[in-house]
């Protein structure tokens, strides 16, 4: 199960005044080899426009994986100094990522031209193997092909989603052929001032709120 480390849910328990839950979401398919997805989503009261704070900003990950396009991605230096959203998911996941990357792009696609070519909205797998770039880049691109998707050795992946607070276990085929990934349940945008995360969003949060919050993201959240 994917949840906040100790230390981050007391932060944001200290922060918003409020627990952090555990909720696990059980997903199925109707495919022959059904995927369940494990998450937990913080329970907190995000803002309006769903964000919620971070008492203290997160850095990017040290991340080095392949993208969806083939090619080394640099995660710190090829977002450096751009707006970034940052989601820990995987493509066969029946719900939760697809509506999630489904929500961003339907937000991004109100931004200008010019905005729309600045901010990096990064997908990462949290089922590397299953998950080739082309199978990333096939699924990306039904949302918005400017999305980058990234794949690579998944301890690399695990250890990066926990300086994050994210806990993501190794998928597990069952006997049955079906699945049990974990992924994370939390997008988390990173300012261009700074490349830090001064906010997360949660899941549920819907592309009317995504659609509030990022001309504010795309103006910088560093103060």
């Amino acid at each position: 199960m994917c949840s906040l480390s100790r230390r981050r849910r007391a932060l944001l328990t200290a922060a918003l005044g409020c627990v952090v839950g555990l909720t696990l979401t059980a997903c199925g398919g109707s495919s022959p080899a059904p995927t369940a997805a494990v998450v937990s989503p913080p329970a907190v009261a995000p803002a309006a426009d769903g964000a919620v704070p971070l008492p203290q900003p997160f850095a990017k990950p040290p991340l080095v994986l392949t993208d969806d396009q083939g090619r080394p991605f640099d995660l710190v230096k090829q977002t450096a100094g751009k707006p970034t959203l940052l989601y820990f998911g995987y493509t066969h996941c029946p719900d939760i990522c697809p509506t999630t990357m489904g929500d961003i792009a339907v937000a991004v696609g109100k931004l200008s031209a010019a905005e729309r070519a600045r901010l990096q909205v990064v997908f990462v797998t949290t089922d590397p193997t299953r998950d080739t770039p082309q199978r990333l880049h096939q699924w990306l691109a039904a949302f918005n092909p400017q999305f980058v998707g990234l794949t690579g050795d998944f301890t690399a992946i695990q250890q990066a989603a926990k300086t994050l607070g994210i806990a993501i276990a190794k998928p597990v085929k069952q006997p049955d052929g079906s699945y049990t990934v974990t992924h994370g349940a939390e997008v988390f945008a990173f300012d261009a001032k700074d490349d830090l995360a001064h906010e997360l969003f949660p899941s549920g949060t819907s592309a009317q709120q995504y659609a509030a919050a990022l001309p504010r993201i795309m103006k910088g959240l560093a103060s």
